[in-house]
């Protein structure tokens, strides 16, 4: 029979059987939580928290693409209210401008003073769904901000072109034939 430290103090009526128990059980727990808990239930908790920062991380992308959406989204309907409050009405074109989309060429059908504004770059070509229309330079370089492909067309301008009170060739007139 081997005598604890415990026994000792139980019979000598300085604790009493719960205090005793109750040491136990502590210490017991601490003992518990000093051993190293089963490799198993280590690898399971280190898969679990691996696979919750895999989901944060998809989630986040996730998150992040929907955003760029919803951005994207808001440029195009900008672009569309852009353009339709601004197009310029072609009826009565008879002048054909040829101009480039993607690899094709393109040709549409607008006034003589038009075309001379879409080749001075005062005017630009724009798609809007399956057509095309055509807006002022200065609408042109607002869409130009929020998506450069939307622009089909415009001539560039250089600032001596701009001032045509000063133009030395103004009175020469560009052949009809040297239309492109």
């Amino acid at each position: 029979m081997a005598n604890s430290f415990g026994d000792q103090l139980l019979k000598a009526g300085l604790v009493d059987k719960n205090q005793l128990n109750k040491a136990k059980k502590s210490k017991h727990r601490q003992k518990k939580a000093q051993q190293p808990a089963d490799p198993a239930a280590q690898a399971a908790a280190a898969a679990a928290r691996q696979a919750a920062a895999e989901k944060a991380e998809r989630d986040r992308e996730l998150n992040r693409r929907q955003k760029a959406a919803q951005e994207q989204k808001a440029l195009q309907a900008q672009i569309r209210q852009l353009v339709e409050m601004n197009r310029l009405a072609r009826e009565g074109g008879d002048i054909g401008y040829n101009f480039q989309d993607g690899t094709a060429i393109r040709k549409l059908f607008v006034t003589q003073a038009m075309h001379d504004k879409l080749a001075r770059g005062r005017l630009a070509i724009v798609r809007l769904d399956d057509g095309y229309e055509v807006i002022p330079a200065v609408v042109a370089e607002k869409i130009r901000q929020r998506d450069a492909a939307c622009i089909l067309s415009q001539a560039a301008t250089t600032p001596a072109e701009e001032q045509d009170d000063d133009d030395p060739y103004a009175d020469y007139q560009v052949p009809d034939d040297l239309m492109w």
